[in-house]
């Protein structure tokens, strides 16, 4: 069955199972693999992208539930090539030792921003529920609240908040 949606601004269409996890098809039908599988419950947050600007782990969605929704995974982050200010924020503060739950660190803390442009520590604690084995989470607090101040600067002076 062929279920269609937009990703990262470009139409696309698997033709899977419509209860086939979103993740799979992300990764192995879209060849975008930024999208990390990490506890296949819903849990760790690993497999964090955007379902029509919602926070969403993609191992527990089923793909036919995101039949015509705009899907934004980490790939399609950064317009152009241009880093976001989260991005920018995660590699002045060194936040990844592995690396590998990063990618769904980086969703959540872009999800927090839209909605909570200043955060306090409660806000930060309550939104990043991702695990990170490595214990990154004082430089990932860190690179937050540098990500927030740089887009309330940036929105200053004219740019656009999510830039």
């Amino acid at each position: 069955m062929a279920i269609s949606f937009n990703m990262n601004g470009k139409a696309v269409s698997v033709d899977d199972d419509g209860e086939m996890p979103l993740l799979w098809a992300i990764r192995d039908n879209l060849k975008m693999t930024g999208t990390k599988f990490g506890c296949g419950i819903g849990y760790c947050g690993a497999c964090s992208v955007m379902v029509n600007g919602e926070l969403t782990r993609s191992c527990i969605t089923p793909v036919e539930d995101v039949a015509g929704a705009e899907i934004t995974t980490i790939e399609g982050l950064a317009a152009e090539g241009e880093a976001t200010k989260v991005q920018e924020a995660w590699i002045k503060e060194q936040v990844p030792q592995c690396g590998y739950c990063q990618s769904g660190m980086i969703m959540a803390a872009t999800s927090l921003l839209a909605e909570v442009p200043n955060p306090t520590d409660d806000d930060i604690d309550a939104a990043m529920t991702n695990i990170c084995r490595c214990g990154s989470y004082p430089r990932v607090r860190k690179a937050i609240k540098r990500a927030a101040a740089a887009m309330q600067t940036s929105v200053a002076v004219g740019e656009t908040a999510n830039g």
